[in-house]
């Protein structure tokens, strides 16, 4: 397994990322994860179509609820676009957060139960198994179009520059 020392500081900690290191040109992996009915999810479902893959430590964390609800309020100006949100969460905690924050134009979904998603797109931080906040941007055919792992954890990711990069393949 693939580990990059000290890549982003977690609650003034250094942390290790652990997983496959992608960059932008690369074909995103497919990953199983669990929907909050506790159903299977596999990225490859969502084959053909423009995905916003936003990935957060715990949406119980004033940042991470921020970037979902932001995410959210942008899905209702950029049609044909899938946005997803990857987090450690357990299934029930992200269907309540969903409920109680209106969240109903984000799939949320839990790497909980074998990290499959951040070990594929190297996102696990080794010391606290959560997930490493980033903004990922996946076009039609499958490509990487925009990856940006935010290296301070208490940081919003810059949604315009992965919103720019969404419209352009529109």
């Amino acid at each position: 397994m693939l580990e990059r020392k000290n890549l982003v500081m977690f609650k003034d900690k250094e942390a290790t990322l652990v997983g496959n290191e992608l960059k932008v040109g690369d074909q995103a992996p497919n990953f199983v994860c669990l929907r909050s009915d506790l159903s299977e999810f596999s990225f490859d479902s969502l084959a053909n179509t423009i995905r916003i893959i936003s990935v957060v430590p715990s949406l119980d964390t004033g940042i991470c609820a921020l970037q979902t609800t932001r995410f959210n309020y942008e899905a209702t100006s950029i049609m044909d676009v899938e946005i997803l949100t990857v987090s450690m969460d357990l299934p029930f905690a992200q269907k309540r957060f969903c409920e109680s924050q209106h969240i109903d134009h984000v799939t949320t979904l839990s790497d909980h139960k074998d990290a499959d998603f951040g070990l594929k797109y190297g996102l696990l931080m080794k010391e606290f198994r959560l997930l490493a906040r980033a903004v990922i941007v996946v076009d039609q055919e499958g490509i990487i179009r925009y990856f940006h792992i935010e290296d301070q954890i208490k940081q919003e990711p810059n949604y315009t520059l992965a919103l720019d990069v969404v419209r352009s393949l529109l």
